[in-house]
């Protein structure tokens, strides 16, 4: 069975593969204070239990051509749950938006989208966003610069467990 419960070594790990994902096994048992085999069944068990969703490549949009990111504000005619899961769908099927969270109170979706200049955002936004049927009004933000970039989760807040005085 997965260990669910994180000591010192696991969170370690984990803000260890946050920051670098391509980090290997040794560097990372040595950064963990441990060697390396337990490491693996660490990471690999860590995976197992959920805390790992994967690895990729943090690409830049503007070395790729996306120069404009745009946050929209976005209510719907109804709350439904029918009418929300129709936008969700709607929302998988468009590129352009790279994140969607649902939120609580007077907006009903928060999109994060980006698109290679202005004019391709206004085409998004006036063929497919405000189109949609089930969409009442969009409010929009056009991002200036990023102050601050940082994802994932502040593992440094995480408390540490009582240690199992396992090496694994």
């Amino acid at each position: 069975m997965a260990r669910v419960k994180l000591d010192t070594i696991d969170r370690k790990i984990l803000a260890d593969l946050q920051s670098d994902g391509r980090i290997t096994n040794v560097e990372l048992a040595r950064r963990a204070g441990i060697s390396a085999p337990p490491c693996l069944r660490r990471v690999r068990a860590l995976e197992e239990a959920g805390f790992v969703r994967g690895y990729r490549a943090e690409l830049d949009p503007e070395h790729l051509g996306f120069s404009v990111t745009v946050f929209a504000r976005v209510g719907l005619e109804s709350q439904a749950d029918l009418d929300l899961k129709k936008f969700e769908a709607l929302v998988q099927s468009w590129p352009e938006v790279r994140e969607c969270y649902m939120l609580a109170g007077e907006t009903d979706f928060l999109l994060k989208i980006v698109a290679k200049d202005w004019d391709a955002y206004q085409r998004f936004l006036t063929t497919r966003l405000t189109a949609a049927p089930p969409v009442r009004h969009v409010r929009t933000s056009l991002t200036i610069r990023t102050s601050k970039y940082e994802p994932g989760v502040p593992i440094e807040l995480l408390e540490a467990e009582e240690p199992t005085g396992e090496d694994d």
